[in-house]
């Protein structure tokens, strides 16, 4: 496959996929290496950025999604009638800081740090798909533990994990932990709710 199909091939991939397309699956379907693959994403990224095109490419880890660019974000979202989703509270950007740092945690593991039932927030973090189960912990009782996934990246302009915000310490517990988890998100916090948008 000569190299303008292959972007081509990958540029209608993500286009009709929507979701974040994992590199290796498809270098699997194209026949072609995992680097190839990737290196015609970073190739298309680098290009709708130097023409200032509305859709961007965004990496997440080991996976890339078409996205509308984040400067027309807004007005894409007035057309199509979307509703901006309300930030998040401080109580649920706790929850999903405990989370972040410490994945895979269960809802115990939470509420020990923070000191009060979490249940509802752990929900909304669901619903709002920042969280996924990340399977059940080989305990009794085997607790589901939980994650962060792919739209937490995005909502956050993070490309992995490793570049959320340095803990001040790692070691600390109870109320001291969350204040320091606080400290860790404030960035986020501004940020939050400013992602692009996956129209394309």
């Amino acid at each position: 496959m000569e190299l303008k199909e292959l972007e081509c091939t990958i540029e209608g991939i993500l286009f009709a996929a929507g979701d974040p397309v994992p590199v290796e699956r498809m270098a699997a379907t194209l026949e072609q290496d995992v680097e190839t693959v990737d290196s015609v994403c970073r190739k298309l990224a680098d290009e709708y950025r130097y023409q200032r095109r509305g859709i961007c490419l965004v990496r997440t880890e080991h996976s890339w999604q078409m996205c509308t660019a984040p400067e027309y974000a807004d007005p894409v979202r007035k057309t199509l009638e979307h509703r901006k989703p309300p930030k998040l509270s401080q109580t649920a950007l706790e929850v999903l800081a405990i989370v972040a740092y410490f994945q895979p945690v269960t809802r115990a593991y939470i509420e020990q740090i923070r000191g009060v039932d979490s249940s509802y927030t752990v929900g909304i973090l669901l619903e709002r798909k920042l969280i996924e189960e990340a399977g059940r912990l080989a305990v009794p009782g085997r607790p589901m533990q939980f994650r962060t996934t792919h739209h937490f990246l995005r909502t956050f302009g993070l490309t992995s994990l490793d570049e959320l915000p340095e803990l001040p310490s790692a070691s600390q517990e109870g109320t001291q932990l969350t204040l320091d988890l606080e400290s860790a998100i404030a960035k986020m916090q501004e940020d939050e709710g400013e992602e692009p948008s996956g129209e394309a």
